[in-house]
């Protein structure tokens, strides 16, 4: 199959990254996958104050980042498969402007129902972030692949990372409501830019809808590289899930009784953790890349031990809690994109598909991690929920390490 783009060029950008893909267009693609997710993230340091607003219980609160990841999920499903089948550009630009009116729902929301409708909405079309990932590789120099992808899954981490530092701050001056006003202006900004500078690209399946789904279903029985790097993928965003819907209730909690902006501010404590995300990909393109894996699995088990140690609330605590942040998201930053550098070599013209496969296994188990906090929280506090993220620590080793052993029986299924 013949992948084709436009050979209109880039305004204002000389500099290309790769066939296609200027430095300019790349950063754009970058911010725009962060703005795009972070969206399904502002609730997470304003649970307790969404919660007083409106009338909630914890457990209804805790529902927002649950139903915000079920929404994404969704939409990696049924959504971003028809990268594969749509022309790129379009699709990216009506998912950008769609994410920006189901925002406004949530920025307007006076009741539980609306508010978890908004939020499930948003989540499904914010998949726009995961139809531009692939979209970049494609256009990238199969030599820059991973640093390509690691510049705009930098973006799109930063995005998740400091929406929690946005919200808390943006809460101060207006309210919990602001920052989704804040965000649709801004992804509407980002649909007009969009369209105004990414090139067309098609790469048709030759499949109908209904066939399309299934053959990415069907990827998984077919590609044993998937379905390793989809369980760890799964693992690794449930840990990490965990540490930050526990996080604000441990930060407004009396350990630390921090108020909502303060809160937020970890959100660029944990943007440190996230740079590692264009490392990783330049290692990536090295042939390091099962090596940037085991090493990140050591690394997220080890980062519980300090978040463990950071729950009693003080200068030490707060230290250990603070390393314990940039560790982990550190590891589970640098395990994403060797996953994705992968995953994406398996074969080309099913990109989106197996993306949309691996990123649906991914966020399915930040789903369960953050419905697991929840119930874990409320039985046994921060030592419970240390507990369970060094369970899934311990169990993504597991699964590093079973698929390194695979790998040695039989090489040529290894994808490396």
């Amino acid at each position: 199959m013949k992948t084709t783009h436009t050979k209109e060029p880039v305004t204002g950008d000389t500099s290309a990254t790769g066939p296609g893909l200027g430095r300019g267009t790349l950063l754009l693609m970058s911010v725009a996958t962060g703005l795009s997710v972070a969206g399904n993230y502002f609730a997470q340091p304003l649970l307790d104050v969404i919660g007083r607003d409106l009338h909630l219980s914890a457990a209804v609160a805790a529902l927002v980042v649950t139903v915000a990841q079920v929404g994404f999920g969704l939409g990696l499903l049924l959504l971003v498969p028809l990268g594969d089948l749509l022309e790129r550009r379009r699709l990216a630009v009506t998912l950008t402007a769609a994410t920006a009116v189901f925002l406004t729902v949530t920025a307007s929301a006076p009741n539980a129902a609306l508010l978890l409708t908004g939020t499930a909405l948003t989540g499904l079309t914010s998949v726009a972030a995961q139809v531009v990932v692939p979209y970049a590789a494609t256009l990238a120099a199969p030599a820059e692949r991973g640093r390509t992808v690691g510049t705009v899954m930098t973006g799109l981490l930063l995005g998740i990372l400091l929406a929690r530092t946005a919200a808390g701050l943006l809460a101060d001056v207006g309210g919990w409501r602001t920052v989704y006003w804040v965000n649709a202006a801004l992804m509407l900004l980002m649909a007009v830019l969009l369209r105004l500078r990414l090139p067309t690209l098609r790469t048709p399946a030759g499949l109908r809808y209904p066939a399309l789904l299934r053959s990415m279903l069907a990827l998984f029985g077919q590609e044993p590289v998937l379905r390793w790097r989809a369980a760890l993928g799964a693992l690794t965003f449930a840990g990490f899930s965990v540490l930050w819907t526990a996080l604000a209730f441990l930060m407004s909690g009396p350990s630390y009784g921090w108020q909502e902006s303060a809160i937020g501010l970890l959100g660029l404590v944990g943007a440190a953790g996230s740079l590692s995300a264009s490392a990783a990909g330049r290692l990536a393109d090295r042939g390091l890349v099962h090596h940037v894996s085991g090493a990140g699995a050591l690394l997220l088990l080890g980062s519980w031990a300090l978040l463990a140690a950071g729950g009693a609330g003080g200068g030490w605590s707060l230290a250990a809690l603070l390393a314990g942040v940039i560790v982990l998201d550190l590891s589970v930053q640098a395990m994403h994109i060797s996953n994705q550098h992968l995953v994406y070599a398996v074969r080309p013209e099913a990109r989106n598909r197996l993306n949309s496969a691996y990123m649906a296994s991914y966020f399915a188990g930040g789903a369960v991690g953050s419905a697991l906090t929840s119930a874990v929280w409320t039985a046994g506090g921060w030592s419970g929920v240390c507990v369970l993220g060094a369970a899934l620590a311990a169990a993504a080793l597991l699964v590093w390490a079973a698929d390194l052993l695979s790998r040695r029986r039989a090489p040529r299924l290894s994808g490396s």
